[in-house]
């Protein structure tokens, strides 16, 4: 029985081209992990996904935002761009995790499911030990998730070719500190 996880972080319309808040390659990011999860699903234990899900994130919403720590609108629960982007759904995913309602919400260690459960208790009833992540973006949502499931004592890998980043040139930064953490990077 496997005991790793594969968590899909954010990949949500309003991240993928077309979206509020895109994220160059997104839309192909959505492609390339529904296949991941055809072709790979046996290797896991659980399937699970991240969302924003925004109702009053405060600061992190701004009319003039500054793409660092606040942004426009996006994710707002409730809305199309919250959704998961096609050819993802909701039956893709054994667990999804909303995050972010009224804070930021960038790690998916901060989400929950519909039935209150959080995130690391989840992985602990599934017996996880180690977790490949995916998603957008590598920078902000995808970064901060693998640091959290690093503290939490799980082998991380970020499968890089299942990501996009909102500042691909920063790229190395997030690439240093996962390497301090002990996170993989493939």
């Amino acid at each position: 029985m496997p005991t790793k996880a594969l968590i899909v972080v954010d990949v949500q319309n309003d991240f993928c081209e077309g979206g509020s808040l895109a994220v160059t390659g997104g839309a192909q990011v959505a492609q390339d992990v529904a296949g991941l999860i055809d072709e790979s699903r046996a290797d896991y234990a659980t399937v699970i996904a991240t969302r924003d899900h925004h109702i009053d994130p405060g600061p992190h919403f701004s009319e003039h935002p500054d793409f660092v720590d606040s942004w426009p609108p996006h994710c707002v629960a409730d809305t199309t761009g919250a959704d998961l982007h096609a050819p993802l759904t909701s039956r893709s995913f054994d667990a999804i995790f909303d995050k972010g309602e009224y804070s930021a919400g960038y790690s998916g260690f901060e989400g929950v499911t519909s039935t209150g459960t959080e995130l690391p208790t989840y992985l602990r009833a599934h017996g996880i030990e180690a977790v490949d992540i995916a998603g957008i973006a590598t920078d902000y949502c995808v970064r901060a998730t693998a640091l959290d499931a690093a503290k939490a004592g799980l082998a991380v890998t970020v499968l890089r070719d299942y990501t996009a980043a909102v500042h691909p040139d920063r790229l190395d930064r997030v690439e240093a500190e996962w390497a301090e953490a002990g996170i993989a990077f493939t």
